[in-house]
């Protein structure tokens, strides 16, 4: 194999894109860098998990076209990721961040170790990762050509 898959091309720009560009909205907003833990946590703005599936959809539907059987396997992965990242995830964070503030209430000023609570998507955030998802597609297929 001379040159990287397309397919994995587009997996690895997806999440590299999302989670840098996550990174950065993170350090301006506070205005500062000390947020590295961004580029790996989930949550917040743009979804990975979205741009990373999308834009192998996107690559397999322009590769092997929409009417493909791996298209359809392609796009069902990512609707599922997506709709678990609203739905599913969003709502055991949501959950997390109320169990901290049960155990903070309930440790008053004892010392206690607080879990760490997941962080699901708004909507906006996995449309803004799946219109990312969609472009990077695009530019893999294009430039893979």
């Amino acid at each position: 194999m001379d040159t990287l898959s397309p397919y994995l091309l587009a997996v690895m720009a997806g999440w590299i894109i999302a989670q840098g560009a996550k990174y950065i909205l993170v350090a301006l907003r506070n205005r500062n860098f000390d947020h590295i833990r961004q580029l790996y946590l989930s949550g917040n703005m743009p979804s990975a998990h979205s741009a990373t599936t999308v834009a192998l959809a996107t690559v397999v539907g322009l590769k092997d076209g929409i009417d493909s059987a791996i298209f359809s396997v392609a796009a069902l992965f990512a609707a599922v990721v997506m709709y678990d990242a609203i739905m599913v995830r969003r709502s055991v964070g949501e959950q997390g961040t109320a169990l901290q503030e049960l155990i903070r209430a309930a440790a008053k000023n004892k010392r206690v170790v607080i879990p760490r609570a997941a962080k699901g998507h708004t909507p906006l955030e996995v449309l803004v990762g799946a219109l990312l998802g969609v472009a990077i597609g695009v530019v893999v297929f294009i430039t893979t050509i």
